[in-house]
């Protein structure tokens, strides 16, 4: 299926508009959620939410689905774990031609692990209807997705690279998508994406409807927005970030030597069945990993520089409890969705406000408690403040010394 020949879309920029108000403010968002039913799904894909457990909508769907299924191009702000893949997801589902052509929507996702988590979440979406997908992303045998690809799905899930490299093969072409998602499109800039994306987007009809979700709107994807799509509208439920309250924050104050140290004590208490452990790079991914290993810990890495054999392996094992702990970089861990997970441990301090609440969001989920730590030293209390402030919320305070204390009452106990 050749991709078809035609002039680029590059359409007239036009301004964001924004989120419509109303006399709770524009991020107000109503106490009582409605049902998919009210949102005006059809029946087959109420039944199929209501087997996957969602009795209503979150706010990003409650707000997102109704400008979707009206065929509005739709900019949706929101954090990681907000229920984004339903809220664009469902609407494509509704009005998606089946049977129909093949690659009639398009998502796109920043990373392999979010790649495979929205299109299995789209597929127990779409158990009811007659509908194909497939997820296409780098490390995953070329063959298989060459195969999945001649059985016509109408949907496809995939990571810009591997993407752009079946466009190359002409193995697939974008010349009937109707619909097109860029998810977490601030982290596909943050990845070196974002030429990929204006490559890809150009390649597909300019009447096609567009939503974007991003969990903060840096220049570029304003930029992308205003360039690509058709006067969308802005849907925001991120106002103030707010964590899960059941979620416990401390942060333990240590110099950067005492760091390990201060980390095996956290461990070595029977209160921390299984953590996530976060770094910023892979490099100290690595390092802590083969410190952790010689001291004698049940844990395992993941990170971007792994093959995606090793990556698997990795959340399986993870995932069936076969390691307590898991070190993970933050782009690695997007789309880690696992709800036991009592503690989560910033080894290193996040960068920015929101990829703490992204990596705090990790616990404490579906109605359970949870604890995050974050080992800080004198230096960086400033980027401590700044994410006290962002997320409207106080991080307790303890110190190395502490931490016997703490570890002998139990850390996470109530």
């Amino acid at each position: 299926m050749p991709p078809r020949s035609r002039r680029p879309f590059r359409p007239t920029p036009r301004p964001l508009r924004p989120p419509a108000a109303s006399a709770a403010g524009p991020e107000a968002v109503p106490e009582v959620l409605p049902s998919f039913a009210e949102l005006g799904l059809s029946p087959d894909l109420v039944e199929a939410t209501t087997a996957m457990g969602f009795e209503r909508a979150t706010p990003i769907q409650a707000r997102a689905i109704p400008v979707a299924l009206a065929g509005r191009d739709l900019v949706g702000q929101a954090q990681t774990g907000s229920g984004k893949t339903a809220a664009f997801g469902l609407p494509i589902l509704e009005r998606l031609e089946v049977p129909g052509p093949p690659t009639q929507a398009l998502v796109l996702c920043p990373t392999r692990e979010l790649t495979v988590q929205v299109s299995e979440e789209i597929g127990r979406l779409a158990s009811r209807r007659p509908v194909g997908w497939i997820a296409i992303f780098g490390g995953d045998p070329m063959r298989r997705q060459l195969t999945g690809l001649r059985q016509q799905p109408q949907i496809i899930v995939a990571t810009p690279g591997r993407l752009l490299d079946h466009l190359q093969r002409r193995s697939l072409s974008l010349g009937q998508v109707r619909f097109a998602v860029l998810d977490e499109a601030d982290r596909m800039l943050d990845m070196g994406f974002a030429p990929d994306v204006e490559r890809i987007l150009r390649q597909t009809p300019s009447a096609r409807q567009t939503m974007l979700f991003s969990a903060t709107m840096p220049e570029w994807v304003r930029r992308l927005a205003s360039r690509y799509m058709r006067d969308p509208e802005t849907v925001s439920v991120t106002g103030r970030t707010e964590l899960v309250p059941t979620v416990r924050q401390w942060y333990i104050e240590c110099s950067w030597a005492d760091k390990v140290d201060a980390l095996t004590r956290l461990l070595d208490s029977p209160i921390v069945k299984v953590g996530l452990i976060f770094t910023e790079t892979k490099r100290n991914a690595d390092l802590l990993h083969s410190v952790l290993l010689t001291r004698g810990y049940d844990v395992t890495v993941l990170h971007g520089d792994l093959s995606q054999h090793d990556r698997d392996e990795a959340l399986e094992r993870f995932r069936n409890s076969r390691v307590r702990f898991l070190i993970a970089t933050n782009v690695a861990a997007r789309g880690l969705d696992i709800d036991d997970i009592s503690h989560v441990i910033n080894y290193d301090v996040p960068s920015t406000p929101e990829e703490y609440v992204h990596r705090v969001g990790r616990t404490a989920r579906a109605g359970r408690d949870g604890v995050a730590l974050t080992l800080i030293t004198p230096i960086e209390i400033l980027k401590l403040r700044d994410i006290e402030r962002h997320t409207n919320t106080r991080i307790e305070r303890h110190t190395a010394r502490e931490l016997e204390e703490l570890v002998g009452e139990g850390v996470g106990a109530a």
